[in-house]
């Protein structure tokens, strides 16, 4: 409970499901464990085993909550100081199983799909968790923990979260006190609360492996597109600029794009380019479109891989915008390609 008050928890099932297991799972993993399945069944396969265990546990978990509940209503309230602790415990058993259970879920599935994530580096620990846990931007509301909860139902759960207990509950850092309000409601529903529980681990679980399903398989079809543009054209750094061009043409570059041109970098550098040929790419503010497509009028030979690239680069969020539409056109005609909205929007659908 020391740890629930404080936010530190969250930090430690962190630690405990990550610091070891991504020493020892990786893609040679799987395949010994699965040898003649693809990813896409693997990932399935995972999936539904998180899913199962977290059902199982929260069965587990609600069922001493309700008994520690029952006990309590059979004494008369003799039975009250049972309550708080047991129910505790029970609370904090079913938040920290679930988060570990699903932590590992998305990394397996990173790992699944060509996407291995550094726990030890920020960004990707940050990303990793926020897909686990199934936080969106903005999610995570303003209103107090009880917020939704029925009223008959507030002073069981109060017991367990009372006074002081509930306000620093509040205070909990963003990803605590998000998983605190969605896991605060279910465990504490006296009779229902274990054929609830249940239901809600495996909905939860499944729901946030699908979503980690889909960003990274999305993002393994965005590496596997980026090697492709590479070995499609030795002119990397033209290559790079006309989708970065493209990219900007709204002013709002998304995080499909973004990793796009993250691994096509990256990629280049691995076929032999060197990193300085994209350091001015790396600080510039605002794309010069005549300095870009005057590169493109220098190149000698065949250029219809880069038009390409850029088709891509528009496309590849899942919806094409005006602005994108009308510099494709442009440089279509400076790549000696033929421009086409409708394939370049029908492009766009492959990628929702």
């Amino acid at each position: 409970m020391e740890d629930l008050r404080q936010g530190t928890w969250f930090v430690k099932v962190l630690a405990f499901a990550l610091d070891d297991y991504v020493t020892q799972v990786d893609a040679s993993y799987f395949r010994g464990k699965y040898p003649d399945l693809p990813p896409d069944a693997i990932v399935q396969a995972r999936i539904r085993m998180a899913a199962n265990y977290a059902a199982i546990e929260g069965g587990m978990s609600a069922l001493a909550y309700n008994g520690a509940f029952a006990a309590t209503l059979g004494s008369g309230g003799g039975a009250s100081p049972l309550t708080l602790p047991v129910g505790g415990a029970a609370f904090v058993v079913d938040t920290s199983y679930t988060s570990y259970l699903q932590l590992r879920m998305a990394y397996d599935i990173s790992v699944l799909y060509g996407i291995p994530l550094d726990h030890r580096d920020p960004e990707d620990l940050w990303r990793l968790v926020r897909i686990a846990v199934g936080i969106k931007v903005g999610e995570v509301g303003t209103g107090a923990a009880l917020k939704g909860v029925p009223v008959v139902v507030r002073p069981a759960l109060r017991r367990i979260f009372s006074g002081s207990t509930l306000a620093a509950a509040k205070g909990l850092p963003v990803v605590g006190k998000h998983l605190l309000q969605r896991n605060i409601v279910k465990i504490g529903l006296p009779v229902v609360g274990v054929p609830l529980t249940v239901a809600v681990n495996r909905w939860t679980t499944s729901v946030i492996g699908h979503q980690a399903a889909r960003a990274f398989r999305t993002e393994a079809r965005i590496l596997e597109a980026a090697s492709r543009l590479v070995a499609s054209t030795p002119h990397h750094e033209e290559l790079a600029w006309t989708m970065w061009l493209v990219m900007h043409a709204d002013a709002d570059v998304t995080e499909n794009q973004r990793l796009l041109l993250h691994h096509l970098t990256r990629q280049a550098a691995a076929a032999g380019g060197t990193a300085a040929i994209f350091d001015e790419l790396r600080v510039v503010i605002e794309v010069d479109e005549a300095t870009v497509l005057a590169r493109l009028d220098a190149i000698e030979g065949d250029r219809s891989a880069i038009y390409t690239a850029a088709v891509l680069a528009a496309a590849v969020d899942g919806k094409t915008h005006v602005p994108e539409l009308q510099r494709l056109e442009r440089i279509a005609g400076h790549c000696g390609s033929d421009f086409d909205g409708n394939v370049v929007k029908a492009k766009a659908r492959e990628w929702r």
